[in-house]
């Protein structure tokens, strides 16, 4: 299956207690369906102190949001849109933006 949202994209949170959060995705989880979003879901872990010298105390970090909460931000209209794939002439398959037609490069 191919990735509809891919590591550095731009998307925006469509539901949940990040709504309308837009963010550039860190990281993809494909096997949990899941990616981190900078901004988005942000909450709080206690750390234990290290020995390699790292502090401990209360750190904010990222969550995983589901990639059904997602919708990716297309490049022409600044607007969220839904992805799909076309095969090129040259043979490549690129993901495009459903809204306006506009290939996603990345």
């Amino acid at each position: 299956m191919a990735a509809r949202i891919k590591k550095g994209d731009t998307v925006v949170v469509i539901s949940g207690s990040s709504k309308g959060v837009e963010g550039e995705v860190l990281s993809v989880r494909p096997a949990e369906n899941r990616a981190i979003v900078r901004g988005v879901a942000v909450v709080k872990r206690h750390q234990k102190a290290t020995r390699m010298g790292e502090e401990g105390g209360i750190i904010s970090r990222e969550a995983p949001v589901h990639l059904s909460n997602l919708k990716l931000v297309d490049p022409a209209s600044k607007k969220p849109t839904r992805v799909g794939f076309r095969v090129l002439e040259d043979g490549r398959k690129v993901r495009v933006a459903k809204a306006t037609g506009e290939v996603i490069e990345g």
